[in-house]
């Protein structure tokens, strides 16, 4: 059996003999593995990032087993800690019921519904009650969750660590149990939580399940995690011109990163990629294949062709696109800083991120670039606003405070 495909893109995977040795015997069978992947619906919005193991979870539906999107409505509602340097704000059951609902339009741009399961985690953590939650955390001691990376950096540096996010790696580690998955989906950053999912199997008399993580993506400047907070990220619902767009303002160098973990294409089609770019072939033209294709595929059938198309037109033939926003700001006599105009205009995420572009030489006003980041720009101005290649907004600032 060839594991190329199912093992393409990832960091590790835990154990990989055993891993190998169950998926062939499955395939022998014609047994369907129980495939788990969980999200905790703590925002409203997927990036690309997140998608690495939609698409992890949609390799092995193709090969006819069975996929297990899960949502974590009730840890969701507790934070999971990993990576963080303090205790997370708890989310209400209310806003946690909203995100769910948007994961679930915005995964089956990805996944098929029609051989998905959608399973909640409530449904069997409400009904643990206190005598439950008991017993499952005498299955671990305080000295073990401290081999985690985050908690052993917060411990060593006196910053506070609740106790409700020590049963975070336990619930979602019994959501194994509860779900009896034979194999479970992870960023890198989520192994030590994806471990205590086998040790819980364990004592429950189950096979332990396999373990896959994929690695954090990079976002667009091609050195942080893909990020909203950071302006570097590549959103599922982002319009079709501005998905194209990100896509094609990554270096080249990224680009085949990008193509290993979030294109569908072929290892053996992505290698030949590579050979004619190494061989005297436009990266641009290469990079303009992968923007097409992940655009069709969260937009539809023809939308890549099409923002393609848009593309080469604003930008080869040097045209504007047609649906620029218009916004009206109101603005002091003396005027805005540039970065506040385009926090208020939409184009950047922050003050601090509106004065990182200008410093870049990445904003132009009424197409002339904007090095100063001291500019004010004044109420009775009409002016168009463009952050790199592919953000504009046509602002009016009128008299106000």
């Amino acid at each position: 059996m060839d594991f190329s495909e199912l093992e393409r893109g990832t960091d590790e995977v835990i154990p990989a003999d055993e891993f190998r040795a169950r998926a062939a015997q499955a395939a022998k069978d014609g047994v369907r593995l129980r495939i788990k992947a969980g999200f905790d619906p703590t925002a409203r919005d997927l990036h690309l990032g997140h998608t690495l193991l939609l698409n992890k979870l949609r390799a092995f539906q193709e090969l006819g087993h069975e996929a297990i999107f899960l949502i974590g409505d009730f840890t969701g509602m507790i934070g999971d800690p990993t990576g963080k340097n303090e205790t997370r704000k708890p989310l209400t059951r209310e806003q946690v019921e909203a995100n769910a609902q948007t994961y679930k339009e915005q995964v089956f741009k990805i996944l098929d519904p029609e051989r998905t399961t959608i399973a909640f985690n409530s449904s069997w953590l409400d009904k643990l009650g206190t005598e439950g939650m008991l017993r499952l955390a005498a299955q671990h001691t305080v000295a073990r969750m401290l081999e985690r990376d985050d908690f052993s950096k917060r411990f060593a540096t006196g910053q506070p660590i609740a106790i409700h996010e020590f049963l975070y790696p336990l619930l979602q580690g019994y959501d194994s149990v509860a779900l009896k998955a034979d194999v479970e989906l992870g960023g890198t950053d989520q192994k030590f939580n994806l471990l205590v999912g086998r040790h819980l199997q364990s004592g429950a008399g189950q096979r332990p399940q396999c373990i896959m993580t994929v690695p954090i993506l990079e976002g667009l400047d091609g050195v942080q995690k893909m990020s909203k907070s950071l302006g570097n990220y590549i959103g599922v619902n982002d319009a079709p011109g501005e998905m194209f767009g990100k896509v094609m303002s990554v270096s080249d160098a990224l680009m085949w990163r990008y193509f290993d973990l979030l294109s569908f294409r072929p290892l053996t089609e992505v290698r030949g990629l590579r050979a004619g770019v190494e061989q005297g072939a436009n990266p641009r033209d290469v990079k303009m294949e992968l923007g097409v294709e992940l655009v069709s595929r969260f937009h539809g059938a023809g939308a890549g062709e099409a923002a393609r198309a848009a593309f080469i037109a604003q930008f080869s033939q040097g045209a504007l696109p047609d649906d620029i926003p218009e916004v009206r700001i109101a603005a002091p006599a003396a005027g805005l800083p540039i970065a506040r105009v385009l926090k208020e205009a939409g184009l950047v995420a922050s003050n601090g991120e509106g004065n990182r572009m200008v410093e870049q030489r990445a904003v132009r006003v009424d197409q002339q670039r904007i090095e100063d980041r001291t500019l004010m720009l004044l109420p009775g101005q009409q002016l168009l606003l463009q952050v790199g290649s592919r953000r504009y907004a046509r602002v009016e600032l009128v008299a106000g405070e």
